[in-house]
């Protein structure tokens, strides 16, 4: 059970949630709705106590599973199957099981006897916590993510963005809280992964709050709707599944803006006839009480609800650039033991347009971090070609300073801009008045992605680098990306799960990783689209 009373959210100066009260009981399955910015990420971080709220108070009345948009996994040595396991505490119990069994086998009796009994209390340890058997359940979680045996014995530095939040996801899944807050918990997931996530949650029995994009996701899971309506600062609840939730939100919507026509229509009349009398000094209280009464009808109504906005996105004019602007030659990566890729050759002809394919964890954005200069190759090098600038979207958002604010970031990305083009650039991305001073990490992870698209839009680029640029962006914003890929005169490297991305780029060339074999596009790749 999480109960929350009277909480008040604020950014800054902005009103988001205004004395809101729920609770989310054992069985709840709960879809958090609501535009790009409305605050469903703040309010998260606030549930999951790693946000503050304003005033009011959230008691969690049990553990609390929260997987955060950009999921930050801490020490990056740790092998990935102890980061799962530590959900439950298990990870320091095997930790030293293995230290252990590595001291048995020594040639000091003593020593190896120590060893013995060491491995023996953390065995105990590990079987108080459901012992192997629940070593055996994080095991099949990952494996239905998409994270088989290999890749659970790797460090987490060693895995790809896409994988490390898939091991978060499956440690928050393997943790069994009483309450799971997942923020867009399908990105970077395959399709047959997908359909185990939906299968999981509708039989989960704790709570659970969702947000995400992922239609699909809410319509199998959720049995009530919070809208978060930032019009109106408030949260309405709807109790009944997604299906239902659409039919009765357009049916209200449709209500109020009937109440609200009659009432404007009825206060009109009032304040007409109140001016009427109003000009008799004998009817002057009750033209006063007449335009008193009107005031109090259009006081009282719920503001009518403004479409959301979205983004007028439109990648740059490609500023002028020789034949071929970007080559790679005999590209090489490895982590530790790990081979990523190897001999990866690369040719990206002016306004070429190529898709990067491959499993997760082949190295795609490796490969497009080492183009963008930001990750050293273990062999061969970069070749930038006349006139070569290139922009580059990161899939995480490594590329903003999270610590500057929306306006900082935008003037680092546009240096021949003044400070007036540059807002009037922010405000077509929807950062008015006091948003372009908020810093960059407070930001959603919906606002994240305009900021960083924003930034593309101002850096005159002819080769865009784009990491997963459709994640965490509502069906409208989605649109207007896809557009932008479309209309784009220059040339793209694309990374992407989205079918509908590839389908904007019209690829010429695809490159399959890890083997590195590049090759005309055709029909018959398609099929690798969702398991990139």
């Amino acid at each position: 059970m999480l109960v929350v009373r009277d909480l008040e959210v604020r950014v800054g100066a902005r009103l988001l949630l205004s004395e809101v009260s729920f609770h989310i009981a054992a069985g709840d399955k709960i879809g958090l709705v609501g535009r790009n910015g409305a605050g469903k990420t703040t309010l998260t971080k606030i549930l999951a106590g790693e946000g503050a709220a304003a005033s009011g108070s959230v008691s969690p009345g049990g553990q609390v599973g929260y997987l955060p948009q950009d999921p930050r996994t801490g020490d990056l040595d740790v092998i990935a199957r102890d980061r799962i396991l530590s959900a439950r505490g298990l990870d320091g119990a095997l930790r030293r099981m293995r230290d252990a069994e590595e001291r048995m086998g020594s040639a000091d009796p003593d020593e190896a006897e120590q060893a013995m009994t060491r491995y023996t209390r953390a065995e105990n340890e590990l079987q108080a916590g459901g012992g192997y058997a629940a070593e055996a359940e994080a095991a099949r979680i990952a494996s239905n993510l998409g994270l088989p045996d290999r890749v659970l014995d790797q460090p987490l530095r060693t895995l790809s963005g896409g994988q490390r939040r898939r091991i978060e996801l499956a440690r928050i899944l393997f943790s069994g809280s009483e309450t799971l807050l997942l923020d867009e918990p399908t990105n970077h997931l395959d399709a047959d992964s997908i359909v185990w996530l939906r299968s999981f949650l509708q039989g989960y029995p704790g709570g659970l709050i969702v947000i995400s994009h992922d239609t699909g996701l809410l319509a199998s899971t959720v049995n009530k709707v919070f809208h978060l309506d930032a019009n109106r600062s408030a949260i309405d609840v709807y109790a009944m599944d997604w299906k239902r939730y659409l039919t009765q939100r357009e049916t209200d919507e449709k209500r109020r803006k009937r109440e609200r026509q009659n009432a404007e229509k009825k206060a009109d009349q009032l304040f007409s006839q109140a001016a009427k009398m109003g000009a008799k000094a004998t009817k002057a209280v009750a033209a006063q009480n007449m335009a008193k009464r009107a005031n109090r009808l259009l006081a009282g109504l719920e503001g009518e609800r403004v479409q959301d906005k979205v983004a007028k996105i439109r990648f740059p004019e490609p500023a002028p650039c020789g034949k071929t602007p970007l080559m790679a030659n005999d590209l090489s990566k490895t982590y530790g033991s790990t081979e990523i890729f190897t001999s990866v050759d690369l040719a990206i002809d002016r306004g070429s347009q190529v898709v990067v394919l491959g499993l997760n964890g082949a190295g795609k954005t490796t490969l497009l971090r080492i183009l963008a200069g930001l990750e050293a190759s273990d062999t061969g090098r970069i070749l930038p070609g006349h006139g070569l600038r290139i922009g580059y979207y990161a899939q995480e958002h490594e590329t903003l300073d999270t610590s500057r604010s929306v306006l900082d970031n935008m003037v680092s990305a546009s240096p021949d801009l003044n400070d007036t083009e540059v807002r009037k650039v922010l405000g077509s991305f929807l950062f008015t008045g006091d948003d372009v001073d908020k810093p960059a990490g407070v930001l959603s992870g919906g606002e994240k992605t305009r900021l960083s698209l924003a930034m593309l839009v101002v850096s005159a680029a002819n080769v865009l680098l784009l990491d997963e640029p459709t994640n965490n962006l509502d069906p409208a914003s989605r649109a207007e990306v896809l557009e932008a890929i479309r209309t784009y005169a220059g040339a793209v490297v694309l990374v992407t799960h989205d079918e509908g991305a590839v389908q904007a780029l019209d690829p010429d060339r695809v490159l399959v990783l890890p083997e590195g074999t590049e090759d005309l596009w055709s029909p018959e790749y398609a099929d690798l689209i969702s398991l990139a």
